[in-house]
């Protein structure tokens, strides 16, 4: 198919198209003139995946370079992953995060085989310095239940790569996973504060609030 088409068919527009293709992001066509070149089904899929990463994620265009080029590479799944979770972090330099609320991060990740340099970590503790400053206390395990929860999506994320017949389709998931299940989850937490606390709130029965 010619770029029109390829655009069409994507969604994409061939303007932006062409800045893809600039910012290798994207494939050459096969050339088949000077000005002329044709794209097939693998282009029409990678154009979804970087408007996913983008527009939906949040990535920006040197990000998602990097995690493509880790996508089309060879490197272990676990690298993917670290680079992965580089992309949507924060930089943090561990020398700013107060000690106090590293230690408190790390009782709750306490067994886990989390680097000490795991963006995650480092936003945690980041996170737990500003709910201090604020007066916002764990009294009730806040933390610890959070941590469980994330433990589940963890593992939700690991069986679905896991699931899947060969690396390249792997190493695809753990980037559009992390990525984009920051988003969902993000999302779908949103949803079920609105359903607990309709529960244990409003005075409008259950049934009221059910969606359509």
């Amino acid at each position: 198919m010619k770029m029109a088409e390829l655009s069409a068919v994507s969604g994409v527009s061939v303007a932006t198209v062409k800045f893809y293709l600039r910012e290798n992001l994207l494939a050459a066509g096969e050339r088949t003139a000077p000005n002329q070149a044709d794209y097939g089904p693998a282009h029409v899929a990678r154009l979804r995946l970087i408007r996913s990463l983008i527009e939906v994620g949040g990535l920006a265009v040197a990000d998602t370079r990097e995690v493509l080029a880790a996508i089309d590479s060879d490197l272990p799944l676990q690298d993917t992953f670290a680079i992965a979770q580089r992309t949507v972090s924060e930089r943090i330099d561990p020398a700013g995060i107060d000690r106090h609320a590293l230690d408190r991060v790390d009782a709750v990740l306490n067994g886990w085989l989390v680097s000490a340099h795991n963006p995650g970590r480092l936003a945690a503790a980041r996170v737990i310095e500003s709910l201090d400053e604020v007066g916002q206390q764990d009294a009730r395990g806040w933390l610890t239940r959070y941590a469980h929860a994330a433990l589940l999506v963890a593992e939700a994320d690991i069986d679905e790569i896991a699931a899947l017949p060969d690396r390249a389709a792997q190493a695809q998931t753990v980037v559009v996973g992390t990525v984009l299940g920051d988003a969902l989850f993000s999302a779908l937490r949103r949803a079920a504060q609105e359903h607990v606390s309709a529960l244990r709130y409003s005075a409008v029965p259950a049934r009221d609030h059910q969606t359509p």
